[in-house]
């Protein structure tokens, strides 16, 4: 009897530590689903003066402005399949206009090894966007420019190169009419968190070089109809009507996830729609050596002009109260 009570007491502890393992919110579970039952969904945002370095700058901020807003309904179809919310509604306001009314600053962050644009958001403006729509909480969605470094291997695994490469990302924030972020994109909350690039605007041309004979490889960006093509590559839509980007659905993939209700056990039947022939989430290029021969980067590649200062001036010297968390900052 004592060894079935200290088995008992021994299941309870793992069923509540599996019931509680799982929050990716910066405030409580049970604070937040209590406290945002109507969440509303700004139109995707676009920060044209983030770093983006391609040549074509202008045309693929157009481009990625009619892909938002191909696409951003999907966000809420998925947000509303999670079940979290009692309604989850689309805001109908001009994107561009939204966004330079509302951002305060933007931060270029190293947190967790996971580098990514963090953005500050002027209070009143958000209170009174919140109150304004009768909501709970809003969901600020940014694409953006990102400069990393990575390694990309050629086609045949047999070469590769190690050196900064221009990305398209994607990060959300979730705000209560107090400025308090109640949930961010990427989560820190994971155990291993991560940033999956939207998409890459540059390549590495090993064909090129090999075809010359030198072990030079250049750096090239990708011509504005490619990326278009790129973009277009679609799934079914959750709703069953019409296609939407696989690229953007892998990342509204990952939101949802992050957003859905507890299974506190782990019989717990969990909710799965997938799409018919849903592509799988795009992974990073494995970097165990293998052998493979280190190209160079060719010299053209190393004088790519650099865009101007990315700060942003503080539009107001409105203070934006900053997360209300203190233990998710990782520096």
């Amino acid at each position: 009897m004592k060894t079935f009570l200290q088995f008992a007491m021994l299941a309870t502890v793992i069923l509540s530590s599996l019931g509680c393992a799982s929050n990716y919110y910066n405030v409580p579970r049970e604070t937040f689903e209590k406290k945002v039952k109507i969440l509303g969904v700004a139109p995707i945002f676009v920060d044209a003066d983030s770093d983006l370095r391609h040549p074509e700058k202008d045309a693929l901020v157009s481009l990625v402005r009619e892909q938002n807003r191909k696409n951003e309904k999907e966000l809420v179809a998925r947000l509303k399949e999670t079940g979290t919310f009692f309604s989850v509604r689309l805001l109908d306001d001009d994107s561009v206009k939204l966004f330079q009314d509302l951002m305060f600053r933007r931060e270029r962050r190293d947190d967790a090894a996971v580098i990514y644009n963090k953005y500050f958001y002027k209070l009143p403006e958000l209170k009174e966007l919140i109150t304004r729509n009768g909501l709970d909480a809003v969901m600020f969605t940014v694409v953006s420019g990102l400069t990393e470094r990575d390694t990309v291997r050629s086609s045949n695994l047999m070469n590769y190169l190690d050196a900064d490469y221009n990305f398209l990302v994607m990060t959300s924030q979730i705000f209560d009419a107090d400025g308090n972020i109640l949930w961010e994109y990427p989560n820190f909350r994971e155990k291993s968190p991560a940033l999956t690039p939207l998409l890459e605007l540059q390549f590495a041309d090993f064909d090129e070089a090999k075809a010359n004979e030198t072990d030079k490889v250049e750096i090239k960006f990708k011509t504005i109809p490619g990326i278009t093509r790129a973009f277009n590559k679609g799934q079914d839509a959750s709703s069953g009507n019409g296609k939407v980007s696989s690229a953007y659905v892998a990342i509204f993939k990952d939101m949802a996830s992050l957003l859905e209700p507890e299974n506190s056990y782990p019989w717990s039947k969990k909710k799965e729609t997938p799409a018919e022939g849903q592509q799988a989430v795009p992974q990073a290029p494995k970097r165990e050596p293998v052998q493979a021969e280190e190209m160079k980067p060719a010299e053209a590649t190393q004088e790519v002009t650099k865009p101007e200062d990315t700060k942003v001036d503080a539009v107001q010297p409105e203070v934006i109260k900053e997360e209300v968390i203190k233990d998710e900052n990782i520096k």
